[in-house]
């Protein structure tokens, strides 16, 4: 999912430049709006853990491999803004220090691998949430669902940014059917992983889990009328 330099022209990684700033500038506003400040050094924690995820890969299919992208698990943890600052400092280190990513589309991977996996993922956590049974196997469910409809909108994504300015090594529709049929098993496994993840730290703290609050809300109110 890294793009290098050169897939896409220079107009279009400028453009996507100037979005990514855009959104994390909203990330960051929305942050401090919400008073988030208390959540900095847990932020951080998901970051690294993200950063370390991102190392291991995982088989897909005739050679291909994947690894987490770890927006939406970002944004069940720790909310969609400070998820999504969480996932763009991950990927400016990485392309900054690592070279996984070309420094011209920093601006593509940020749009693709953490705004669209923390803000519109956690959108669709947040209708899922809504329409599953309000349990810790719903909320699970949630995470699954919308930690793999993540992936799928990445790869759409950057098809889209393709079809404006990429480098047309290959059509449009061969790019489609590759991109989003490779991360459909990649999401299989970011669905697995995320869900994992959230349930492990949800049986261990449950009050680290941003996307759990309605679930802490109502387990508080069942204990106050039993006592």
């Amino acid at each position: 999912m890294h793009v290098p330099d050169g897939v896409v022209d220079a107009p279009t990684s400028l453009a996507a430049g100037v979005a990514a700033v855009g959104a994390v500038a909203l990330s960051l506003r929305a942050a401090r709006a919400e008073a988030l400040e208390a959540r900095a050094p847990l932020t951080g924690l998901v970051a690294a853990f993200v950063f370390a995820a991102q190392m291991l890969n995982f088989p897909v299919a005739s050679g291909t491999s994947g690894h987490l992208l770890g927006g939406l698990l970002a944004a069940v943890l720790v909310g969609p803004w400070l998820g999504s600052l969480a996932v763009t400092t991950v990927l400016v280190v990485q392309a900054l220090l690592f070279a996984d990513g070309g420094i011209s589309a920093l601006g593509v991977n940020v749009l693709n691998m953490a705004i669209v996996p923390a803000v519109l993922g956690y959108g669709l956590f947040w209708v899922a949430r809504r329409l599953l049974p309000g349990t810790r196997r719903g909320l699970l469910a949630a995470t699954a669902l919308a930690a793999f409809a993540s992936v799928v909108l990445a790869s759409v994504a950057f098809t889209l940014e393709y079809a404006v300015g990429g480098n047309h090594a290959a059509p449009i529709g061969t790019v489609l059917t590759a991109m989003v049929g490779v991360h459909v098993l990649i999401g299989l496994g970011e669905a697995a992983i995320t869900a994992l993840t959230v349930g492990a730290v949800l049986s261990a703290r449950p009050d680290l889990v941003h996307g759990a609050g309605e679930l802490r809300r109502r387990a508080s109110g069942h204990e106050a009328v039993a006592a």
